[in-house]
């Protein structure tokens, strides 16, 4: 993937520096409601970069371990962790939404149609 050297943003382009990519995936993160989710998918599309939903994931694995966006809030487009079951990670994604309300069974999202941000049911 190519970084464009410009300042200038775009809305309809992935040719942003990836700082400034980087920081539009963590911005939308970051306005996720306490007990929903969303998608890689959605959270790239939403942040101006569609068809971008690896970088989403690329942009949520450079946080570092003190942050405290709500990484936990996105899951794959299936509805569910995306992380290796047997790991850390899903473990602390699993428990971080059981706080929040979210029922996780197995690393699927229990109504995930209805818990997903945003409401994509009449798309």
């Amino acid at each position: 993937m190519a970084v464009c050297e410009s300042d200038q943003p775009s809305q309809d382009s992935p040719a942003l520096p990836v700082d400034r990519r980087l920081e539009a995936i963590w911005a939308t993160v970051a306005s996720i409601p306490e007990g929903r989710v969303s998608t890689y998918g959605d959270i790239a599309r939403l942040a101006g970069l569609p068809g971008l939903a690896r970088f989403a994931g690329f942009a949520l694995s450079r946080l570092s371990a003190d942050n405290t966006l709500p990484w936990h809030r996105v899951v794959n487009a299936g509805g569910r962790i995306s992380f290796p079951p047997e790991s850390s990670r899903f473990a602390e994604q699993s428990q971080r939404l059981r706080n929040e309300g979210v029922t996780v069974i197995t690393g699927r999202i229990q109504g995930f149609r209805t818990l997903r941000w945003p409401d994509t049911s009449e798309e």
